[in-house]
């Protein structure tokens, strides 16, 4: 728990870090691209397709009567674009998980390890490759349980259950495996996940609700469909400062879990406690003794 805790509040004051800011924006600038461009091209043609398949049902069209006879009609028009909403959104969180994991998740481990763990071997288990890898494979079966479980989310509770539970297991997945990359071995990192997998999944569920926080930005109904040039760039960048959090979180407790299980192994690397007089040899295999005081010698000038 002092791990957790620790490794939480180190990844809140790095979100604060001018560099962790701007590194957001660049996620950012492409995920607002690509959102404008698909509705650009298709936010009309989805939304007839979409209303259109509402007028077909008898059920909803009932649904819907029963909305005009209460005075609530107006909603009947923001219905078809609520559910292309409502669909597109677990496609930007998925986008949103992958681009960060790809442009920022190696520059904050990179971060994380050149401030707390500069003298830590890195032993390179995983790859570039690995990791395009390893996200697609786990975005394809968050994506295969997402689509499953849509019609769980009819059921009041599980709606606020199941999405954070799969984004939180892609999370955990998905930015373990990139905190690990470059300092474990292939068998240090399975350790590790052995070891700490239910904690490393908290983690990722606690993200994956954090990354629901943007929904509220969407919660204004009628108003979204007027407002969509803003609220889309506000709600993508909350998405990336969320991965961001969670890249650092995993990346400063991951590397502190690594670094403790090197020390009970004992493959470690040596604390080094220097000599205020020698600190300027410390790269040479025999430093000067210091002088005695009052010897009447000059000690030797540093480099």
């Amino acid at each position: 728990m002092t791990l957790l805790l620790d490794s939480f509040w180190r990844a809140v004051v790095y979100c604060l870090h001018p560099r962790v800011i701007a590194l957001s924006f660049l996620p950012l600038l492409l995920l607002v691209g690509l959102a404008l461009g698909l509705g650009y091209f298709y936010w009309e043609p989805a939304v007839d397709g979409v209303r259109q398949m509402l007028e077909a049902s008898e059920l909803l069209n009932a649904f819907l009567g029963w909305l005009q006879s209460v005075g609530m009609g107006a909603l009947k028009t923001v219905f078809a674009p609520l559910i292309v909403i409502a669909v597109v959104t677990p496609l930007l969180v998925v986008v949103s998980l992958v681009v960060v994991a790809v442009l920022m998740a190696p520059a904050l481990v990179s971060m994380v390890s050149e401030r707390r763990f500069p003298r830590m071997d890195r032993l390179r288990g995983g790859s570039t490759l690995g990791s395009v890898l390893w996200s697609l494979g786990s975005v394809l079966l968050a994506l295969v349980a997402l689509i499953a479980s849509v019609p769980l989310w009819l059921v009041p509770p599980l709606i606020l259950i199941l999405p954070p539970l799969i984004w939180g297991w892609l999370t955990y997945r998905v930015m373990a495996y990139d905190a690990l990359a470059l300092h474990a071995s292939k068998a240090e990192r399975q350790t590790l996940f052995r070891r700490h997998r239910l904690t490393l999944l908290g983690m990722g569920v606690m993200t994956g609700y954090l990354g629901a926080a943007p929904s509220l930005v969407w919660a204004s109904g009628a108003l979204f469909a007027a407002a969509f040039v803003v609220l889309v760039p506000v709600a993508i960048w909350i998405y990336t400062l969320v991965f961001a959090f969670s890249s650092l979180w995993f990346a400063h407790y991951c590397l502190a879990a690594l670094d403790r299980l090197r020390a009970e192994s004992g493959t470690a690397a040596p604390v080094e406690v220097l000599d205020p007089i020698t600190v300027g040899w410390k790269d040479e295999p025999n430093p000067p003794p210091s002088l005695p005081i009052g010897s009447g010698a000059e000690p030797p000038r540093l480099p």
